[in-house]
């Protein structure tokens, strides 16, 4: 895909801003104003019957008098033929000229239910109790009210399990949700009588914190998993958000309104330039090695293509260095690296490989001097006369790798965190000239944790502090001076943390899971009134709530079901007084950029009338023809007077593309 097309693709459809017209079309007896009775606590109200001549309240008392096994949810109230609480539409086209929300007419999708669905139950066995056929001793209600879990339900078009997957947004002004089910986009339109909607809501987000942590919704609940010191996570409505409206977080560039539609703003043709060109690298790219000096690196599974830092971007250099591998002393085992880290003023480049196929896990790294081209030396993980393995390797701080004599970096595994040294323990360059052993890499400090901590990832400050992701959700703070004990750990949202990052200065942490970036402010004010990070002292109860950067449920689901969130970044800043300015996530054949700005501003129209943890959905798109492996920002000292950005570089496999985004939105 060219340059001017994949441009041009920028400019998506608002998908759920208006309903088609095709509503009135279908059908001329349903409107918006459609009323019903009061709902029951997991129902909508039931399409009307032709032939409801009895009363279905006192049918519900006959068989609450029978003792029989009732669902999680209960019998709905009579419709008394009024109109259905909801209609149902489906999203049709695409992003096409043609694309359209169209009424759908089936009787049974006037109505919604959240149905409990229990672990390893077939269809039959649901139908069964969901429809209070069972048996009669409920001694053993409590211990199944928690069991299984969650699904919305709307007749039979759609059942989807209550998590993040579905990608519900809400539009509360419009009594109406979106949402992906069944892999089609979906639209609820709530009557506005007897307060559905908001009843939806709030069975919404209890099922989905049940799934998410296996507990009923309330306060004692909420409390046991959130703490008291960021309860409010769990009620975002009453955080205080003082630290997120600091004085340099409005943008004067903001456009009026622009997030008054929730939808990516449009980047015209003439305000963005773009260059790109083809891999020489036949394998294609693995990973980006960003440079803050002359170069950066497409970094491949037997070579690496250098190519030429400018203001507008990187261009190839027509120089691809192919890794060799008869260094003296160098094992042959080899394989694909999945991470690149600069070091030395970018001259050396530390390659980790996993030890088995489908694994993060290695057991050392090879170190490649850029420009000889060899592999000097296999280094060797190991603590205590033991090998060990890593998962992830990072630099010490954010611009470590412009010291010409760095020899420190640091190491995450499942349970341990530390620094490690290519000197030995008195401080001289290990000899890696002779021998046929590999040198094992001195452990200078850190900790290894007893009890699973099931780290997963990690990013440096500007002043060496570290932020840590896990796999059960949970992110941790520790200061530049221990790795022992967490300075502050805020507690999970129910998703794997797949990546992290970390502003310059460590005030906010980005951290990303498979369907959305978590952006939490890590500012407080102690005791004594002064203003720190969660870095350098315990927040308590002091925390502000998180905010979400989403997709719209149009744009998840062009992204694919399989295709999610990965390496959520800030762009790069190395320098104190700096502010990023910009986040860039890859999903699919999706880059997508918000402003940092807009995402902090309390007052963003984006955030008017939301329910929970404020979610943002104001972004831009650059759309390629194939999957993208990374997206990041060039390092600060590439913006110039047309632009307060540096160029954003986006790689596919087998090509690289540059973009300058202009200063004017």
């Amino acid at each position: 895909m060219g340059a001017g097309q994949s441009r041009g693709d920028l400019d998506l459809p608002d998908s759920d801003t208006d309903y088609s017209d095709n509503e009135s079309d279908n059908n001329n007896n349903n409107n918006n104003n459609s009323t019903s009775d009061t709902e029951s606590d997991k129902f909508a109200t039931p399409p009307p019957h032709s032939s409801a001549s009895f009363d279905v309240d006192d049918i519900d008392s006959r068989l609450k008098s029978l003792k029989l096994k009732y669902a999680a949810c209960s019998l709905p109230p009579s419709s008394n033929g009024k109109k259905p609480a909801i209609k149902l539409y489906r999203h049709i086209g695409g992003v096409s000229a043609d694309s359209k929300w169209t009424l759908v007419k089936d009787p049974h999708c006037s109505s919604f239910c959240f149905i409990k669905r229990k672990d390893g139950a077939d269809e039959d066995e649901e139908e069964e109790e969901n429809n209070g056929i069972g048996d009669d001793d409920d001694d053993d209600d409590e211990e199944e009210e928690t069991s299984g879990y969650w699904e919305l339900r709307v007749g039979s078009m759609v059942k989807g399990t209550v998590s993040s997957d579905l990608q519900l947004k809400m539009f509360p002004e419009q009594l109406r949700v979106v949402f992906i089910s069944n892999g089609c986009v979906w639209a609820l339109k709530f009557s506005d009588e007897n307060n559905v909607y908001n009843q939806f809501v709030t069975e919404y987000q209890n099922c989905l914190f049940e799934n998410v942590y296996g507990l009923e919704a309330n306060d004692g609940n909420k409390l046991k998993i959130y703490g008291k010191d960021f309860i409010s996570w769990a009620n975002p409505d009453l955080a205080d958000d003082t630290m997120w409206d600091a004085p340099d977080s409005l943008d004067p560039d903001l456009e009026e309104g622009s997030g008054s539609k929730a939808k990516p703003k449009k980047v015209d043709h003439d305000l963005l330039e773009e260059f790109e060109e083809e891999v020489t690298n036949t394998t294609g790219i693995q990973s980006l090695a960003l440079g803050a000096l002359d170069n950066s690196f497409l970094v491949g599974s037997d070579s690496i293509q250098v190519v030429k830092n400018f203001r507008h971007g990187i261009h190839g250099k027509g120089v691809c260095v192919k890794f060799d591998r008869g260094s003296k002393g160098v094992n042959s085992s080899y394989s694909t690296p999945k991470k690149a880290l600069l070091m030395r003023a970018e001259t050396n480049m530390m390659l980790m490989s996993p030890v088995t196929e489908g694994r993060p896990h290695a057991s050392g790294i090879h170190q490649l001097d850029i420009e000889t081209g060899k592999i000097v030396t296999e280094w060797k993980f190991g603590k205590d006369g033991a090998d060990i393995s890593m998962r992830d390797i990072t630099s010490d701080s954010k611009s470590s790798q412009l010291d010409p004599s760095g020899s420190t970096f640091l190491g995450l595994d499942d349970n341990r965190l530390c620094q490690w040294d290519m000197r030995d323990r008195w401080g001289a360059v290990q000899d890696i000239a002779t021998g046929e052993n590999s040198p094992v890499l001195h452990w200078t400090q850190g900790h290894q944790f007893s009890r699973g901590t099931n780290f997963q990832c990690f990013a440096s400050t500007g002043d060496g502090s570290i932020v840590v992701g896990s796999i059960d959700g949970k992110i941790r703070l520790y200061s530049k001076t221990s790795m022992r004990q967490a300075k502050t750990a805020f507690p999970s949202l129910g998703s794997p943390i797949t990546h992290v990052d970390v502003t310059y200065d460590g005030k906010w942490v980005l951290a990303t899971t498979d369907a959305y970036l978590l952006l939490i402010c890590t500012l407080f004010t102690d005791k004594d009134g002064r203003t720190k990070t969660g870095f350098g002292g315990r927040m308590g109860n002091r925390a502000s709530a998180p905010r979400l950067l989403k997709l719209m449920p149009l744009h998840a689901h062009m992204a694919g079901p399989n295709n999610k969130f990965h390496g959520g970044q800030f762009s790069w800043v190395t320098e104190d007084g700096n502010q990023e300015r910009h986040i860039v996530v890859s999903v699919g054949k999706f880059s997508v950029i918000w402003n940092f700005e807009q995402v902090k501003n309390s007052g963003h129209k984006c955030y008017q009338n939301q329910q929970g943890l404020k979610s943002c959905y104001c972004y831009n798109i650059v759309l390629k023809d194939e999957s993208i492996v990374d997206s990041r920002f060039m390092h600060e000292k590439f913006a110039d007077c047309r632009s307060p950005e540096a160029p954003l570089v986006v790689a596919t496999q087998m090509k690289v593309t540059s973009f300058s985004i202009s200063a004017k939105h």
